[in-house]
């Protein structure tokens, strides 16, 4: 598993300047970063992987509603995208077995016009996708189990964790689709300002890693943070480098 970091958790300093936020993550040993709202910061990522010893292989993106896909799939190819993630989806069509099931049949279409630029598309759940029992299941795994194999899922082990999820037992059903996680710490509840740096909150950290030894990426990822966000991420990364 190589570490990553997700880009909204430095948003703040991303706002002001895209290179010297880009830079200081680089100070921190990171080589991977998980861009989001792709198509917005198209030209400057392409500035950065040509200045900065640093890459972008999955990022977050918004293409499962209304969206201009060619275009999204033009900034993922010009930035270096590997894996394209849907970030989010209207918590209320969770509770909807109907609907989960055709949200899955829009993401595989996406995925096969994605296979064409050499992209695999994926999924990234909250709580609300696990708190959701559809039929004695999960929404989500309702979700995966209607997907194309070629499909990926990002996991967010914490918020899986918040929705009521075993997070290792959840990984092993899911498998190989699982390629990517999000890895972040806290109390376990819904208020993000209550999330820590790994290893000194709620989560099962260690059998969570153990239960994703298979997935390409773990995602460093804030929501919130109380403190310096840049010395947030630094502690994980440590902390993260230590136990894998």
């Amino acid at each position: 598993m190589e570490i990553s970091v997700q880009m909204y958790s430095v948003r703040e300093s991303l706002a002001t300047d895209v290179q010297a936020t880009v830079q200081r993550l680089v100070e921190l040993g990171l080589t991977h970063a998980e861009p989001y709202h792709l198509l917005e910061y198209r030209d400057e990522l392409v500035r950065a992987r040509e200045q900065f010893p640093i890459d972008f292989p999955s990022a977050h993106q918004s293409f499962l509603g209304e969206v201009d896909f060619p275009a999204v799939l033009e900034a993922a190819q010009a930035v270096g995208v590997q894996y394209l993630v849907d970030p989010f989806w209207n918590p209320e069509d969770w509770t909807d077995a109907e609907k989960v099931r055709a949200l899955a049949d829009t993401l595989n279409q996406r995925a096969a016009e994605a296979a064409e630029a050499g992209i695999r598309v994926g999924y990234h759940n909250h709580h609300f996708e696990l708190a959701s029992q559809l039929g004695g299941r999960t929404a989500l795994e309702v979700f995966a189990e209607a997907l194309d194999p070629q499909v990926v899922l990002e996991v967010d082990t914490y918020w899986a964790a918040v929705g009521g999820a075993e997070v290792p037992a959840l990984l092993g059903r899911l498998g190989e689709r699982v390629q990517l996680v999000h890895l972040k710490d806290g109390d376990l509840s819904t208020d993000p300002a209550a999330q820590l740096p790994l290893g000194t909150g709620a989560m099962p950290l260690a059998e969570t890693l153990q239960a994703a030894s298979g997935a390409a990426y773990g995602v460093i990822e804030f929501d919130d943070y109380a403190g310096d966000m840049f010395e947030g991420i630094a502690a994980s990364v440590a902390h993260l480098r230590s136990v894998l």
